[in-house]
């Protein structure tokens, strides 16, 4: 008897387990836009005058959450916005544009700020890989055409500051 009682108990137990309210905000919404959080701004400087040419304000991607997933999933950023990815060694690195819906300027830097490669008008969702060709330590995600518009080249410099 008492080992009817526990199969009756346990068949109800799991029963009402099983109807268990499952509404959407217990599962992750993956339509939902992901907004920019500012963490910190950024300065890149000529490297033939020092000057600042521009200032962003920076999302820092330091984990391996944040730097795979970047920019993925969102339908835009402001001008003055970008992505900073900030690795914890320098080796040579490839991004790609999986899942980007936007055009993007790629900016490999080295472990002295230096930038060594840059990708120009990316092509939204192109999962070829975008390679730095030199060993790099930070990488700058900016909108695309944004380089060529504030004239940034090989040897220009970043400085960044967290909040």
């Amino acid at each position: 008897m008492k080992f009817i009682n526990l199969v009756l108990f346990m068949t109800l137990v799991l029963s009402l387990q099983s109807c268990k309210d499952t509404s959407k905000s217990d599962s992750p919404n993956l339509t939902r836009e992901i907004t920019f959080k500012k963490q910190g701004t950024l300065d890149i400087i000529k490297k033939d005058t020092d000057s600042v040419i521009a200032t962003f304000d920076i999302e820092i991607a330091d984990n391996e959450y944040k730097t795979q997933t970047g920019l993925m999933y969102r339908s835009s950023m402001e001008k003055n916005q970008g992505m900073l990815f900030v690795f914890p060694d320098s080796q040579l690195r490839g991004f790609y544009m999986k899942n980007t819906e936007f055009s993007l300027d790629i900016l490999y830097f080295d472990a002295d700020k230096t930038l060594v490669e840059m990708y120009e008008n990316t092509v939204p969702y192109d999962e070829t890989s975008l390679p730095s060709g030199k060993p790099s330590m930070y990488v700058l995600e900016i909108n695309g055409g944004l380089s060529e518009a504030l004239g940034i080249e090989i040897g220009d410099t970043i400085e960044f500051e967290r909040l």
